[in-house]
């Protein structure tokens, strides 16, 4: 499609906040629109035996017709920050790989989404954070905030942090935990909706295991219009 979006990247106002549900609902959206739709986690750490969870679970939202070396070209198996987690290896994350990887994919659909590692400042190679990378790509960032208390300071600092970089948003995502709000966890998110306004771009409800959140959570719309 001529005008499909170039893509999004998705980052997260901290680790385990919900980026691959919120970027495989967005790649499923996308799909259903019919955009020609890659994936990528160029980076993942914790990877164990059974692979790369949110780089498989990616590439099988964007039909599984991407090689997994190229959906993800550095994966290390200590569940921490990439550089920590390659150090931890004797190795180091080989950005160049990601960068091949990157225009690999991007010659092969008309629109990416790319799953950073962690937040946004988390170092995604020596000296280079995850925000510098989403700026190398030169693609507009998806928030993906948590619902629980601390979600108003830690949206805050990554839309500053954004902002001060000159990073384009394309919208925030509130991601629901598996567990339900407290009273006071619903007045503060209602506050955090509130001051927001049109940069939330969607909500993904709590889900049960296993479960698929249905891609009309994201407001594809205004994500397409920030992506422009």
């Amino acid at each position: 499609m001529s005008d499909s979006p170039r893509g999004f990247f998705v980052t997260g106002t901290d680790t385990g906040v919900g980026k691959t549900v919120v970027a495989c609902a967005l790649v499923r959206g996308l799909r259903a629109r019919g955009v020609d739709v890659g994936a990528m986690k160029p980076i993942e750490t914790g990877v164990q035996d059974e692979g790369p969870r949110d780089a498989l679970a990616l590439r099988e939202a964007a039909g599984g017709g991407d090689a997994l070396d190229a959906v993800c070209p550095q994966r290390f198996a200590l569940p921490a920050a990439p550089t920590v987690a390659a150090a931890a290896e004797g190795r180091r994350v080989e950005l160049d790989a990601v960068r091949r990887a990157f225009a690999a994919l991007a010659a092969r659909h008309d629109c990416l989404v790319v799953e950073g590692a962690g937040g946004l400042l988390v170092p995604a190679a020596e000296g280079v954070s995850m925000a510098d990378l989403a700026g190398e790509l030169g693609l507009p960032l998806v928030v993906v905030a948590r619902a629980s208390l601390g979600t108003i300071n830690h949206t805050r600092l990554t839309l500053e942090a954004a902002a001060a970089r000159r990073l384009a948003l394309a919208g925030v995502v509130i991601s629901h935990g598996s567990a339900p709000l407290t009273a006071a966890e619903r007045e503060n998110l209602a506050a955090l909706r509130a001051e927001l306004g049109s940069r939330l771009v969607g909500e993904i409800p709590t889900l049960a295991p296993g479960e698929l959140p249905d891609p009309r959570c994201l407001d594809l719309d205004a994500l397409l219009r920030g992506a422009h």
